[in-house]
């Protein structure tokens, strides 16, 4: 961990917040990311003390950087560069068990429906033919 100022991209990247630097630079283009409560651009430098603002889909965090690095870190290490909010963390958290709680149960999102499903699924949905 270091305190030199680093670019908001590989920061990003580095703390495994993105999985490439190109995700992260779509990401900062996109609006995604703020910086102290303003648009970033990926070359924006960061130090430790900047309080970033990352949405990815429909979950926010907000993080105070306590670190920077050049280089991709291990998690343990990438966890030790930000430190979530205590508020971020709650609505976080919120969100997770919201869409939890409204996912269909028992019902695998990779399989293909089987006729047996899609008739129950039709019923459910009031579309009933018989």
């Amino acid at each position: 961990m270091d305190t030199a100022p680093v670019r908001i991209d590989k920061w990003l990247w580095a703390a495994r917040l993105v999985k490439t630097r190109a995700l992260a630079v779509d990401a900062i283009r996109g609006g995604r990311v703020k910086v102290n409560g303003a648009p970033a651009k990926p070359s924006k430098d960061i130090k430790p003390g900047d309080e970033i603002e990352f949405s990815q889909g429909v979950i926010r965090l907000t993080a105070r950087v306590n670190g920077t690095a050049e280089r991709r870190l291990p998690a343990s290490g990438a966890v030790q560069l930000y430190t979530e909010t205590e508020e971020s963390r709650t609505q976080r958290e919120a969100r997770l068990a919201e869409m939890k709680m409204t996912r269909p149960q028992g019902v695998d999102r990779n399989a293909r429906p089987t006729k047996r499903d899609r008739r129950q699924f039709d019923r459910l949905r009031g579309r009933d033919d018989d």
